[in-house]
């Protein structure tokens, strides 16, 4: 009688909410693909924690401290801990704020370590006034990086970066999202969207500074027959609700929480057009490629972006969307009207983003991540 090999320990770290880090899950399924046994770390964050849907063994840790020093701090030092103190056979750091214990645990237990960097984590906007925390962040960074063997990153120009800084090119898996065909919008009146608006979307996680909110929500209050969804969370959410309650916008944008991303797409799907408005005010947001950019894209839907390295790159190469060279309301007003006034470019660019979803699909993109791991469970 033969039996099938041993399953592969495999531990994924994540500060993010494990319910809603796509990224994180995305990967945790691609490797369970490869007679791997996941275990996602993460901390207990939201009500959505206590009804997991997570396909995944999970540990969460219960912080006292949400945010700042003392939770990274203490965050650090429990999943120190517990890797040190649990059977896993390799580990994966999501982000940099992973990254120390997982590479401690690794060389403590001669374990395989992936580092996967959703961003550039050192450019982050809320860290470039505060040096002492920037400091500390590219010490760990500095410290560790030129050891790793294995490096992922979310697009090409952090890649460049990373290479640039350390002679190592990380390997680039987009966050390109999965296929949605067996998604169905919400009805529009079910959402109480006034009849005959051009319906557009601003979703993610990471609805925070310089993203364009504010400018996005002063652009519609300008702009009539116009109206808005915002879906998600971020730090800038509270101030953006607060301008809408100061012009009375309530009837024509509307806030609504992070949900599961396939609840969340029904949303997306339910809209003309997506909207990703990204500043360059900093390093991390001139080479991000967010989220957001591939879910309208699955969701066939055009968009309007801001002109950054990789978010024009792709707005470009597929025609899916316009591209502004500022975030401005102005700009993004005038970018609302033509896809308002001019249907059949609408419709072309609706086209074009729907061909775009089937080659920009993590179906696809989640190949060269079974041949990192593949190499990686081989080799060790």
């Amino acid at each position: 009688m033969t039996f099938p090999p041993p399953k592969t320990l495999v531990a994924f770290s994540v500060t993010n909410c494990i319910c809603h880090d796509q990224r994180v899950l995305k990967m945790a399924g691609t490797v369970s693909s490869l007679n791997c046994d996941i275990t996602i770390i993460g901390r207990k964050r939201g009500d959505c924690c206590n009804n997991d849907t997570v396909p995944f063994r999970t540990k969460r840790f219960r912080m006292i401290f949400k945010r700042g020093f003392l939770f990274y701090k203490f965050f650090n030092i429990r999943l120190f801990i517990y890797l040190l103190l649990h059977k896993f056979d390799l580990l994966v750091a999501n982000d940099l704020d992973t990254l120390l214990p997982n590479f401690l645990v690794s060389k403590l237990k001669g374990l395989p370590l992936v580092y996967d960097s959703h961003e550039y984590f050192t450019g982050v906007p809320e860290i470039q006034n505060r040096p002492f925390v920037k400091w500390v962040w590219q010490s760990i960074e500095k410290m560790i990086f030129p050891h790793l063997k294995y490096v992922m990153t979310v697009c090409d120009s952090i890649a460049a970066q990373y290479d640039a800084e350390y002679g190592i090119r990380p390997v680039t898996i987009r966050n390109c999202s999965g296929k949605s065909d067996h998604i169905q919008p919400y009805p529009r009146e079910k959402l109480g969207i006034n009849k005959g608006h051009l319906l557009i979307i601003l979703q993610g996680t990471g609805i925070n500074i310089d993203r364009g909110g504010e400018e996005l929500i002063e652009a519609v209050r300008h702009t009539e027959n116009i109206s808005l969804l915002v879906v998600g969370s971020g730090d800038v959410l509270a101030n953006l609700k607060d301008i809408v309650n100061t012009y009375n916008l309530i009837d024509r944008i509307k806030f609504i929480s992070t949900a599961p991303w396939e609840a969340m797409m029904r949303y997306t799907k339910s809209a003309d057009a997506g909207v990703c408005l990204d500043k360059d005010t900093n390093i991390n947001y001139r080479f991000s490629l967010p989220n957001k950019i591939f879910d309208y894209i699955s969701a066939g839907i055009p968009m309007i972006a801001s002109n950054l390295p990789e978010t024009g790159k792709i707005l470009r190469e597929y025609e899916c969307g316009i591209v502004i060279q500022e975030v401005t309301p102005i700009k993004i007003s005038n970018a609302l009207l033509e896809l308002k006034n001019n249907p059949l470019k609408r419709a072309e660019l609706k086209r074009n983003a729907v061909a775009a979803a089937e080659k920009l699909n993590w179906e696809i993109e989640s190949e060269k991540v079974k041949e990192l791991y593949n190499k990686i469970l081989i080799c060790g």
